[in-house]
């Protein structure tokens, strides 16, 4: 069936996630974190990833915003960098800024102009997500923000892919998926959307029992995945 809905986490695919720990790094004060954001950044985002996959998995669902204060206080730990609250806190304020990426607000409203229903779906929490939308001033191009919050548990659970379906009551073969992290296309293309991992990156294929429809290195193309 042709594409009618296309579908994107918000993380890492639509705002970048380095943003806070890269722009903290360029301001006074911070001289701490100038070599080491880098670190911080890949430390904190994996930590938040996997804090999430083990509460899915102990049934111990908390809000994405704990989680990610969970993730950044073990980055900061791991980096010599505990011993600044001031730090934590501006690392913290940015996250709710995080920049989009640069084709991002053209890519949507490519989309949208071809008719496309548009959503994010996101293990983050409406107020997280909610800022970013509000930020990086894109919420005109989108027809919701889908959040995990409201079945209680991270992806890649079916309960989350699920909701893509109760929202716009399209089949499975009508959505495009897309994320920047692997194992997340990976469980929607089992679930059965059409998939496109945006793997900027460029790193390894995860080992996984399903696979993405398709490997892109950034979302200009998406427009065109979608039929457009």
């Amino acid at each position: 069936m042709p594409i009618t809905t296309c579908i994107f986490d918000a993380y890492g695919t639509l705002f970048d996630v380095a943003a806070a720990a890269r722009q903290a790094a360029s301001e006074p004060g911070n001289e701490a974190l100038q070599q080491k954001w880098p670190e911080l950044a890949n430390h904190w985002r994996l930590k938040q990833l996997q804090y999430t996959w083990l509460r899915a998995v102990a049934d111990a669902h908390a809000d994405f915003w704990d989680v990610t204060q969970d993730g950044l206080d073990w980055a900061l730990e791991a980096t010599g960098l505990d011993q600044h609250p001031a730090l934590r806190q501006r690392l913290l304020d940015l996250y709710w800024e995080l920049q989009a990426y640069p084709e991002v607000p053209e890519m949507l409203a490519t989309l949208k102009a071809g008719g496309m229903q548009t959503a994010i779906l996101s293990n983050g929490s409406p107020p997280m997500l909610d800022g970013a939308v509000q930020s990086a001033g894109i919420s005109g191009v989108l027809d919701d923000v889908l959040s995990v919050e409201s079945v209680g548990v991270f992806k890649p659970h079916a309960k989350v892919y699920d909701l893509v379906a109760q929202r716009f009551g399209c089949q499975r073969d009508e959505v495009l998926f897309v994320s920047s992290n692997g194992w997340d296309a990976a469980g929607a293309s089992g679930y059965g959307f059409v998939t496109a991992w945006v793997n900027r990156a460029n790193e390894p294929m995860d080992r996984l029992p399903w696979q993405p429809t398709h490997v892109l290195s950034d979302l200009t193309s998406i427009p065109e995945l979608a039929g457009l």
